[in-house]
């Protein structure tokens, strides 16, 4: 299958794109931590995925693994980001579901 149909690649993407300009609003004395963290957590989710379906068996769970392992560091770095009051509550929403979305097909495709 070509890394284009898969689902769960183009969920992190479209949030990937999404993420981006929210993390230029991120003032600039916390950009370079913060918001480079959330960039780097984001991208290695998006290189995983493309890793993972290349393999089999054993090799794509450990690659899976890791893809969640990042999620989980995604999630907590875009709620710090929230309780900074660099994003607003709705925006924490979207992006808690959109994450939540690709942890359910992560763990779907793990199966």
């Amino acid at each position: 299958m070509g890394i284009d149909k898969l689902v769960i690649f183009q969920k992190i993407y479209d949030f990937i794109l999404w993420l981006y300009p929210l993390i230029n609003r991120i003032p600039k004395s916390h950009r370079l931590i913060l918001g480079r963290s959330i960039e780097e957590e984001g991208i290695k989710i998006l290189l995983l995925s493309i890793e993972a379906n290349k393999l089999r068996d054993n090799s794509r769970m450990i690659v899976q693994q890791k893809m969640s392992d990042e999620l989980d560091k995604l999630r907590i770095l875009v709620r710090l980001t929230k309780d900074l009051h660099f994003m607003s509550i709705s925006q924490y929403q979207h992006a808690a579901e959109k994450i939540n979305e690709i942890g359910k097909i992560l763990y779907g495709w793990m199966k």
